[in-house]
């Protein structure tokens, strides 16, 4: 196992540019299965969760070439279907939480598709309903498999059908592998109360570049004119946006530690509501061009309501704020001037990792498992150095970001977490000045 040493307490300054985003990845590389012909995929993050989705994307039998860093060739023409109803390949899925997404595209072009309990982070309950009734909405049969642990769906003679639809949450993933099971499902799929995330408008965009017409793109009202059983014979190309919550991360480095950053190449039209929400917290977020530039700040001041009651952070689905970033926002509400109360309404495991925080000397109350109340500290005491175990991928990034403001030496085990996340993360805040260093 593997960790990070942290000599904390630094000043970074310099440059940094966002990696591909994860959550983009994992739904685009489940896409090409939809297609017998080429698809090529660039800023593809060079991750553990992402590598090993393309691994398992091998083993099923898609010819995968990588191109150069972060760019590969997709073609799903021969994919090995005994392969796919075998227990190996379920019990690879069930490690791997991106995997979940593989489950639409194969039912649609396979009519059988295993659907085992995901894995991923521990931060709750992952409800899996929003993609199963999904697919039940488009004419599959399910049944439960005891011997290998999963649900096996199974298409209808004449493969999926269409239909109308109102998802019980707006589920991103949920969303995703419903629009690619629409896709090559016979007739129009109107999807309501879909998830209308950049990433899932990117989805969409490359289906259309594979002919199939998916109509409302970024509105919550999806509507899919699928081709059939039969999959696409067009090819395409697709390039993935930067990612979002590395974008967030790094604002947040910058304001712990007190340091002046910018932040390249940001697809900034498509952060939302992300650089306002730092604002409230009194961090200074300014555009130039597609850029951020965050300036060195001695202090800043959250935000209160109009009523001057205290200020609430919640996750809410877009355009609202993302759920991945709480974790990072909490952090950095332990130095601000002001309390704010953190909602995490989504996980309710999320917020356990603050007892490391505290342990650092961060004023928390943790209400219940969903909310926390945090007093900041306005920089007047710097967090103590911890030893700490990474819980999940953001739980992971907000506990090195508070090692890289704490005076001295931390410690943070389990970094694999991290890893499925954040692409190489040691060398790019080393190049910034961060002491950072990884022990295997």
């Amino acid at each position: 196992m593997s960790k990070f040493i942290i000599e904390g307490g630094h000043t970074l300054r310099g440059t940094i540019t966002p990696k591909g985003a994860k959550n983009e990845a994992l739904q685009v590389i489940a896409a090409t299965l939809l297609t017998d012909r080429e698809v090529d995929i660039d800023n593809i993050p060079e991750i553990l969760d992402v590598r090993n989705l393309i691994d398992l994307m091998s083993l099923i039998g898609v010819r995968v070439t990588r191109r150069g860093a972060g760019s590969y060739t997709f073609c799903a023409a021969e994919l090995d279907e005994a392969y796919i109803m075998s227990r190996d390949f379920v019990h690879r899925c069930a490690g791997l939480r991106g995997s979940v997404l593989l489950v639409g595209p194969l039912l649609a072009r396979m009519g059988r598709a295993y659907f085992p309990k995901p894995g991923g982070d521990k931060i709750g309950r992952r409800k899996v309903d929003t993609h199963i009734q999904g697919m039940l909405n488009l004419g599959a049969r399910m049944e439960y498999c005891s011997k290998l642990e999963a649900f096996l769906l199974t298409a209808p003679e004449g493969g999926l059908r269409a239909a109308d639809m109102v998802l019980d949450e707006a589920s991103v993933t949920g969303t995703a592998n419903i629009v690619m099971a629409a896709a090559l499902a016979t007739g129009t799929t109107r999807i309501y109360n879909a998830a209308c995330e950049p990433y899932v408008q990117q989805l969409c965009r490359l289906l259309t570049r594979l002919g199939i017409k998916v109509e409302g793109i970024s509105s919550n009202l999806l509507t899919v004119h699928g081709i059939g059983c039969e999959c696409s014979d067009r090819t395409a190309s697709h390039r993935i946006l930067p990612d979002m919550i590395e974008v967030g991360s790094f604002i947040a480095m910058a304001a712990m530690t007190r340091s002046s950053l910018t932040i390249k190449d940001v697809s900034y039209p498509d952060l939302g509501i992300i650089p306002e929400s730092f604002r409230r917290l009194g961090v200074k977020v300014e555009q130039r061009g597609d850029d951020i530039y965050v300036p060195a700040q001695e202090s800043y001041v959250i935000e209160t309501a109009l009523d001057g009651s205290i200020m609430t952070i919640a996750d809410a689905p877009w355009p609202g704020l993302t759920p991945d970033l709480l974790s990072v926002m909490l952090v950095v509400a332990t130095q601000c001037k002001g309390s704010v109360l953190v909602h995490q309404k989504m996980f309710e495991s999320r917020l356990f990792f603050v007892d490391n925080l505290i342990d650092m000397g961060a004023q928390i109350i943790l209400c219940d498992p969903h909310r926390a109340v945090v007093i900041g500290h306005d920089h007047q005491f710097s967090l103590r150095p911890n030893n700490m175990t990474s819980p999940d991928i953001r739980a992971g990034i907000a506990l090195l970001i508070a090692a890289l403001s704490a005076k001295g030496t931390s410690v943070i085990d389990n970094i694999q977490q991290i890893d499925r996340g954040y692409e190489d993360i040691e060398g790019r805040l080393s190049a910034l000045g961060a002491k950072i260093l990884r022990q295997d």
